[in-house]
């Protein structure tokens, strides 16, 4: 019943912030945060550094990401020295993961792919757990159960994905096609829920030329499986059905993915199918061999309450 509580409650307060995103972010006033003053640029100008609503908004994601996958991982007993060394070493990889393959795919040096990011941690993950188990796991004398590891940071990902699809709708990145262009179904399907960006800096003006057109809300549909994933990817896992919070995450974000950047305008690389759907589809077929080669015996039991009292520790809200 806790467990149901806690999930719902979290279900509210995503969504309604999700609502509150999808209303007001296509605005032009929510792209630029704030400006710091950097120097004077003559005629009583100044130049200056602008904070986003991307950047902020990404941030936010990213620490409800962090948190529920330590939240799980503390509620079948991983320490938290565990818990944050090991994010730290499959974020050390992704980051910079992330801008090397966008490089090779979009020959753009500024970018940072979530796609790449999470195919390669998708990859990494299995064995940077198993490799803390034969080096930190002989260190503290405990193990980290691999497949609920999994299944936590999977879970996380898929809550922090949505949510930072705030982040696309702000900048006006990662943009659906015209409505006006799409097939009738797009068209009957997406004719009250759309979105139109406004701004000559938001991307999908200065890249797409289609700033004030009704466009395919991919990010918002995006947003809302990935969430909706999670929090049932949540709920799975407190109930200790770790395979199917992995799996159900898993090909939720991927599978999805792949399939939706058939409605995206932005462009993804040369081909019809861009390696980032290749990646996508890959990282599921590869989950689903790892999966079959673990031992699924002698499964932990997970504890909210044991989950929640790791997070609320001074080292680890000051890592937050």
């Amino acid at each position: 019943m806790w467990n149901e509580l806690f999930v719902g409650g979290l279900a509210v307060l995503f969504f309604a912030y999700l609502h509150w995103g999808f209303r007001v972010l296509p605005g032009e006033r929510w792209q630029i945060l704030a400006t710091l003053p950097h120097r004077p640029a003559g005629n009583g100008d100044w130049q200056g550094l602008n904070l986003t609503w991307y950047g902020l908004l990404s941030s936010i994601a990213q620490i409800v990401s962090i948190m529920v996958a330590f939240l799980l991982l503390g509620a079948v007993g991983v320490t938290r020295s565990e818990t944050v060394l090991l994010s730290l070493v499959i974020l050390g990889v992704c980051i910079p993961g992330s801008k090397i393959v966008a490089l090779l795919v979009e020959g753009k040096s500024a970018v940072f792919s979530v796609g790449a990011a999470a195919a390669i941690g998708i990859v990494l993950a299995p064995w940077a757990i198993l490799l803390s188990n034969v080096t930190l796991g002989r260190w503290f004398g405990h193990e980290v159960p691999v497949l609920p590891a999994l299944a936590a940071f999977s879970t996380g990902y898929a809550i922090g994905e949505g949510l930072g699809r705030l982040a696309c709708i702000s900048f006006g990145c990662c943009y659906g096609k015209p409505l006006r262009a799409s097939h009738p179904l797009v068209q009957w399907l997406f004719a009250r829920w759309h979105f139109v960006f406004h701004g000559n800096t938001k991307k999908i003006a200065y890249a797409g030329n289609m700033a004030g057109e009704k466009v395919v809300p991919i990010q918002g549909v995006t947003a809302v499986l990935y969430t909706g994933a999670g929090l049932a990817g949540m709920l799975l896992f407190l109930h200790g059905a770790y395979e199917a919070a992995l799996l159900l995450t898993l090909a939720v974000t991927q599978l999805w993915r792949a399939f939706s950047e058939l409605l995206r305008a932005d462009w993804r690389g040369t081909g019809s199918f861009s390696v980032y759907q290749v990646l996508a589809v890959l990282s599921v077929v590869y989950m689903m061999v790892v999966l079959s080669l673990l031992p699924l015996s002698e499964l932990p039991a997970a504890s909210l309450l044991q989950g929640l009292e790791t997070l609320w520790h001074p080292g680890m809200l000051l890592f937050f």
